[in-house]
Order: structure tokens, then C-alpha cells, then sequence
């Protein structure tokens, strides 16, 4: 009798353990990267069995290999365009867009920098290349050295709809392949000035005070400060993934928007959806 009730438990406890087991790719943002290396992490070692590959290289390279088959997750740091969206329609493959969770755009300098804050016109022109010098926004007699994320990342998409006004970025202006160079860039360089994900900010880099209003309040990016909205550069987080493999990564997925998952989200540096 206690053979066919251990029997029995275990015929109705397997479906859910197959259910949690998953393998699949996820390819994408930099800015989302360590988020899902840590979400994944955390689900392979509750759900033994399971393979998550996670690797980077942008958004626009997330988009691409979802179009062609590669991934089975894009990971993205801005919606898709109005034109990836049709090659996907045009391909026949329907996908989910789900938020994950939601980050602070930080604009960093080099922790010898005495600037402190700057308004969204000066950083429109100092990253459009019509400022140039320190001096011009408060700062010592010493030229400004731009680092931005590459054509392919939605980092730099963003920047340049919401805090450019789509305007094009300066000709001088360094494009780096990943967020970490960028980091690592401007902590070497006294005139640098660059954006990265607040999941990134380091020691060895300061992050501004920005305005949205022409210099009437300033914020610092933070989790508090996204989430409460007065930090004005933040952003929505993506998963996109095909509806004929929705059965196959929605267990992860499912997990990331738990409460756990969204722990996760927090003690990562990033802002929680709740």
C-alpha cells in the first residue's frame, strides 16, 4: 500500500518537475545581460536538468537572430521598431513582448570630473558634439571625450530618441562594444562622459544629477528614483520570444515575474515591475 501511494505521488509530482525543466537560448542587450546570467543562474540550480545559454551584443543582435532562428529569447533594452516587427509578421512568426523589469538610463563621468549635474539640453549638446569643453557646463578647461554604446544596442537607440531628440550623435563620438568598456573607459578618462544601465554603475565612476525641466530639479539615477518616476531617463526591459516556443521558455519567464524572480531584479541593481 505505501509503494503504490509513493508511486502515486510521484506520477503527479513528475508532469510539474517536466514542466520546470527547460533548454533554450537568450541573446540580446548588454544592459539586461547580467540581470538574465543571474536569473537563469538561480533557475538551472532550482530546476536541475535545465540549459539557459545567455550571451549579449546588443539588442539589435537579439532581434536579428530571433528573426533568424538562433535565439529563442531576445533580450532588449527598447521596443522592437515598427519594421523588425514586420519582418516577423512577414516571416510568419508571432511573438509575446513581455516587460521584465525596469532600469535608470545613468549618464557617467570620471570621478575627477567637478561636474555634478547637467539638464537634458546640455547633454544634447554635448553628445551631438555642439559642446565640446568642460568649461562650458561648469567644469574645468578640458575637452570632452564621448563614449557611446554601438549602432546595435538599444541603449543607444534610446539615448538618442530621449534624451537626443533624435538627433545623430557627434562624428567624434567613441562607440563601444559593450556597457562594461564604457564603464571601464570612462574611469581612465578625466573629460570622458558616457550612459550605462544603473545595474552598472561603479566606484570608479560618478553618475549626474540630470533635469528634465531646464534646471529646476535635478535627480540622480537610483531604484527609488526610477521607480517613483522623478528620475526622467528610465525605460522598460523586454523579453520577446515567438509564440510557437512560448510553451517552452514560459517557466523561466514565469519565474522572473514571480516574487523571487523580481527579488532578483532588486539585489541586481535594477527596478522590480511591483
Amino acid at each position: 500500500m505505501k509503494k503504490l501511494l509513493i508511486v502515486a505521488l510521484i506520477a503527479l509530482i513528475s508532469p510539474y518537475m517536466q514542466a520546470q525543466k527547460v533548454s533554450f537560448k537568450v541573446k540580446g542587450s548588454d544592459t539586461v545581460l547580467p540581470l538574465t546570467q543571474k536569473e537563469a543562474e538561480v533557475y538551472m540550480k532550482k530546476n536541475p536538468g535545465s540549459s539557459i545559454m545567455v550571451t549579449g551584443g546588443g539588442s539589435g543582435v537579439g532581434i536579428s537572430a530571433l528573426l533568424n532562428g538562433t535565439t529563442d529569447i531576445c533580450q532588449a533594452s527598447r521596443s522592437l521598431k515598427l519594421d523588425e516587427k514586420m519582418k516577423l509578421n512577414d516571416a510568419g512568426k508571432a511573438f509575446k513582448e513581455t516587460i521584465i523589469a525596469y532600469d535608470a538610463l545613468a549618464v557617467i563621468v570620471n570621478p575627477a570630473n567637478k561636474v555634478t549635474k547637467l539638464t537634458r539640453e546640455q547633454l544634447e549638446g554635448i553628445f551631438t558634439g555642439k559642446i565640446k569643453n568642460w568649461k562650458e557646463v561648469g567644469g574645468d578647461d578640458l575637452t570632452i571625450v564621448l563614449y557611446s554604446r554601438e549602432t546595435s544596442s538599444g541603449t543607444y537607440e534610446f539615448f538618442k530618441e530621449h534624451v537626443l531628440n533624435k538627433k545623430n550623435y557627434a562624428s567624434s563620438a567613441l562607440l563601444m562594444p559593450a556597457t562594461g568598456a564604457i564603464v571601464q573607459s570612462v574611469s581612465q578618462t578625466k573629460g570622458a562622459i558616457g550612459y550605462v544601465g544603473l545595474a552598472y554603475i561603479e566606484k570608479s565612476v560618478k553618475p549626474l544629477q540630470v533635469s528634465y525641466d531646464k534646471g529646476k530639479t535635478y535627480y540622480l539615477p537610483s531604484v527609488e528614483t526610477a521607480k517613483n518616476k522623478t528620475y526622467p531617463i528610465t525605460r522598460p526591459l523586454y523579453y520577446y520570444y515567438l509564440n510557437s516556443t512560448e510553451k517552452m521558455v514560459n517557466p523561466y519567464v514565469k519565474f522572473i515575474l514571480s516574487a523571487e524572480g523580481q527579488k532578483i531584479v532588486l539585489n541586481e541593481g535594477y527596478v522590480p515591475l511591483n
